[in-house]
């Protein structure tokens, strides 16, 4: 939806017109599964799906916002009183970034929104980090707080971690602030170092989403914390990212077998962030096909967060790709998407295999879209 028709539709609801339009991006991963918590590396584009939020300020300290992908609910609260909203809970990202932002800056006042966005919802594409960006540059335009991307994605994952409640890490609000157009972002969820690196225009990036609904998400997603962390103290390390496999193997007769299998995950698959970022740079998809494969198989077998229909996908779309792209799951498991990386002459193919094949072998119907890396709503 262009600018001009969001401003249409915020001047019907609002009855003025609007001071700007903010838009922030999606993500998707392209390997580095898991990896941000444990203070490692993650390999993310932003995409050309997001968030748009339209704005004006209020002369009072209420906040009032209208989701146009929910029937255009509506939902208000003050500044000064802001409260978990159990009916609407869309509105707890909106009411959570407002909270934190205000306790960082006593200037922010009060705002009229409009919210729409094209993010497949519950894939595991950040449709919440991009929504909470969003929110944030149109409240940092707005009242002129100078804001800049990596404070912007601390405050939309406190706002995750401590408002809604999901014990996210930092690499969905960082890569939506800050990525580049054309590129992927190389991010070192210890020290924040961002280092982009150009996709090649060879390749497009092609999600499939298995629609297989994310049954973890939050039960599972924080036990595999929980190992993570117990394999990093029984290491006697701070996180996983100090580790090595030499550590890991000598260490591995005093650990439970499932612990153990998790920190290798992890450690291995730093390891091959690294080296897929390194290969992309110099155009050796053989290097980047084999590292997300491996990912892939670590996922499987190491972190057991795949499911069968995902499975399924990456086996076939590989069939299709062999060395020329790669092809892994993508996001926190137990369903979603499925991300390729697929040269342009063989998205057709990609798409049909999975049209072909997919529905028969699960009973699931998948969704498939072609992605550019995008800007990022902070990034210069």
């Amino acid at each position: 939806m262009d600018n001009q028709t969001l401003s249409s539709i915020f001047q019907r609801h609002f009855g003025e017109v609007p001071a700007l339009v903010a838009h922030a991006p999606g993500r998707v991963n392209l390997i580095g599964e898991h990896t941000d918590y444990n203070q490692g590396f993650v390999f993310p584009a932003a995409i050309n799906f997001g968030t748009w939020v339209v704005a004006t300020k209020r002369n009072d300290d209420k906040i009032h916002v209208i989701a146009m992908d929910y029937d255009n609910q509506e939902n208000q609260f003050s500044l000064s009183d802001i409260q978990y909203d159990n009916e609407q809970s869309w509105s707890n990202y909106v009411r959570g970034v407002v909270k934190v932002l205000k306790a960082a800056y006593a200037d922010v006042g009060g705002a009229n929104l409009l919210v729409t966005g094209n993010v497949p919802q519950g894939a595991g594409l950040s449709s919440s980090a991009s929504f909470e960006i969003a929110i944030l540059k149109v409240m940092s335009t707005l009242y002129d707080l100078h804001l800049d991307g990596v404070k912007a994605a601390l405050l939309g994952q406190k706002a995750e971690n401590t408002f809604v409640g999901c014990s996210c890490g930092i690499m969905d609000q960082l890569i939506s602030a800050m990525g580049n157009e054309g590129k992927a972002m190389l991010l070192d969820c210890q020290s924040f170092a961002i280092e982009h690196s150009p996709l090649p225009n060879t390749h497009q990036i092609v999600i499939i989403n298995s629609n297989v609904k994310r049954g973890l998400v939050d039960s599972e997603y924080n036990l595999r914390r929980q190992q993570c962390e117990q394999g990093a103290s029984l290491l006697g390390v701070a996180s996983l990212r100090e580790a090595t496999m030499d550590m890991l193997e000598t260490a591995k007769v005093h650990m439970p077998d499932v612990v153990y299998r998790r920190a290798k995950h992890i450690i291995t698959e730093n390891q091959r962030t690294l080296e897929a970022c390194e290969a992309l740079k110099i155009g050796d998809m053989t290097t980047v096909s084999k590292a997300m494969a491996a990912s892939h198989v670590s996922m499987r077998d190491d972190f057991e967060i795949t499911v069968p229909p995902i499975d399924y996908l990456v086996e076939i779309i590989d069939e299709v790709l062999g060395s020329s792209g790669g092809v892994r799951m993508t996001g926190g498991g137990f369903g979603g998407c499925v991300v390729a990386l697929a040269p342009t002459d063989k998205v057709d193919a990609v798409k049909h295999v999975v049209q072909e094949k997919y529905f028969d072998r699960t009973g699931y119907h998948a969704d498939i879209y072609v992605c550019n890396a995008s800007q990022g709503a902070f990034a210069s």
